[in-house]
């Protein structure tokens, strides 16, 4: 079972607090215990937990939240490693406009750490359309080096208020931090900058056919 690192952090709440205390937590408290400010938050990683099978709410009654024991191992979609010393053999070259009579051969190898000397690094799948016009696009995998800094212009994984990530390109301006979309059908996200944690930096994408 798939799910993000903070619905797993909410639904690992929801258990403690209902083994301490004999009954489920109202949203406030949910909010409180783990920081967030916005009872929507609460509400749609709530829904998100539903929608997957991990949690029932009853319709007429309050503190309503009765936890569905997950049937398989509950991972957070954050946990997948790239194995960095994974290589392959690099064939040569191919031109994108007229065609060639041949392709080149080549017994050099291509490997991860051509991207990155980092050994953390993680892979997300992309969903949305945000960074279309990077040609980031839904379906597609970005390899991720994990870091907590970046540079005006890079494209990141940012955490906005404690609660939901987002891949954006990022800048620092006048104690804001602005993410920008690369759609231009969507606005940037602007925000204070103590409100956003970097949690990687993109350093490729991969995509199947």
């Amino acid at each position: 079972m798939a799910v993000t690192r903070r619905q797993k952090q909410l639904y690992d709440f929801i258990s403690q607090f209902v083994e301490d205390r004999g009954y489920s937590p109202s949203y406030q408290e949910i909010a409180e215990g783990l920081g967030l400010s916005s009872l929507a938050t609460v509400h749609k990683h709530i829904s998100n937990l539903e929608e997957k099978g991990l949690l029932r709410r009853g319709a007429n009654r309050s503190r309503s939240i009765d936890l569905v024991k997950p049937k398989g191992r509950m991972k957070s979609f954050l946990a997948p490693a790239v194995p960095t010393g994974l290589s392959f053999r690099f064939a040569g070259r191919i031109v994108a406009g007229r065609p060639l009579e041949s392709v080149e051969t080549s017994a050099e190898r291509i490997s991860l750490t051509d991207f990155t000397r980092s050994k953390d690094v993680f892979v997300l799948q992309v969903t949305g359309e945000s960074m279309q016009d990077e040609h980031i696009v839904d379906g597609d995998y970005v390899l991720v080096e994990k870091t907590n800094v970046a540079r005006n212009g890079d494209i990141v994984v940012a955490l906005v208020d404690g609660a939901e990530t987002t891949l954006k390109r990022i800048y620092v301006e006048s104690g804001q931090v602005r993410l920008q979309p690369s759609n231009a059908g969507m606005q940037p996200i602007v925000v204070p900058a103590d409100a956003v944690q970097i949690q990687g930096r993109i350093i490729g994408v991969l995509r199947k056919y």
